[in-house]
């Protein structure tokens, strides 16, 4: 096998994985309040699965300036949150979730303030690019300080955006042979799986309850209970944190395909459309019953697992294009 094609292989596996961490990491969310092993798993998987989502929509970004690009950012990108946020809009109401219909296009639903995000950060690249690796610094203290103003939150994903353009324009900024060395580095798996075990076990024990909104980015840190010069160090801690625990991650996937290789190239239609089960069982389903569920992990997973299997099917591909890709 041609080293391209195991590259696209091995990327495939990376955004399968990660899809697959976001689609658990909803199903748990509601769960986990009251189940420390939940509360745990939640936690780290919302500390890396959306940054190296991130980093590698960076890598992946690098034709920014060719002519055309624009025009497929908005097409492949800002018209389909226009759309599902609409879309959205609509099942809230049905569902309950909003006693009145209210289309509000600048404060995205629930997961689609990526999109609005990612929109913005292909936008920034233009100007960041140019800077390299200074640009990065740069983007890093800004993602630092937007973070003392109060008013920046998630209207038009103002917070999220500048919080997490650093991991976007990292793996804008990174090389093949970057990843290359992340997986050729003597006993590399072996030191991915310890980082995720030891990151599991220290959030195990010290990670606090009150902590999940650093993670998420979308609070200025007056709202986290704190406002002080030391509230950027937590931010560039977690910086730090967070690319390990990346790097730990990529050092682990495996480089050859297998049958849910598929679902990598797909991630986007699991990404928009999972949330509508997940929401629609949470109106149905007592929270008794939920909460019943929270020590059934084997059901959790395979649940999970189910559902990006489902969504990332050729036949959902197929049909729901039109809405997602604008294509027949």
């Amino acid at each position: 096998m041609d080293s391209s094609k195991k590259r696209s292989l091995y990327f495939d596996n990376v955004k399968f994985i990660l899809i697959f961490l976001v689609v658990f990491g909803h199903v748990i969310s509601p769960l986990k309040a009251n189940n420390n092993i939940l509360f745990t798993l939640y936690s780290v998987v919302f500390l890396f699965h959306m940054p190296a989502f991130i980093l590698i929509s960076g890598y992946f970004s690098k034709g920014f300036h060719k002519k055309g690009y624009f025009l497929k950012t908005v097409k492949k990108i800002l018209i389909p949150y226009i759309i599902f946020q609409i879309v959205y809009s609509i099942f809230y109401y049905l569902v309950g979730e909003e006693s009145t219909l209210k289309i509000d296009l600048l404060q995205p639903h629930w997961t689609l303030w990526f999109l609005l995000s990612l929109f913005c950060w292909n936008i920034l690249l233009h100007v960041f690019a140019r800077l390299k690796w200074v640009g990065l610094l740069i983007a890093v203290v800004v993602g630092i300080g937007i973070g003392y103003f109060d008013h920046v939150g998630s209207y038009l994903s103002l917070s999220r955006t500048f919080v997490f353009f650093p991991y976007f324009l990292l793996g804008f900024l990174l090389d093949s042979k970057h990843l290359k060395w992340v997986k050729k580095v003597k006993y590399s798996t072996f030191i991915g799986y310890a980082v995720l075990l030891m990151t599991i076990l220290i959030f195990g024990t010290c990670f606090p309850k009150d902590a999940i909104p650093w993670l998420l980015g979308d609070t200025p840190y007056a709202d986290l209970g704190m406002k002080g010069l030391t509230d950027g160090f937590i931010r560039a801690s977690q910086y730090f944190v967070t690319v390990i625990v990346i790097c730990g991650f990529l050092a682990i996937v495996p480089s050859n395909g297998f049958k849910m290789t598929i679902i990598g190239q797909r991630t986007l239609y699991v990404y928009l459309l999972h949330g509508f089960i997940i929401k629609s069982i949470q109106a149905i389903v007592s929270d008794d019953t939920l909460d019943g569920l929270s020590n059934q992990y084997l059901i959790l997973i395979v649940f999970s697992l189910g559902l990006c299997i489902l969504l990332g099917n050729y036949f959902i591909q197929k049909y729901t294009r039109p809405l997602i890709e604008l294509r027949i």
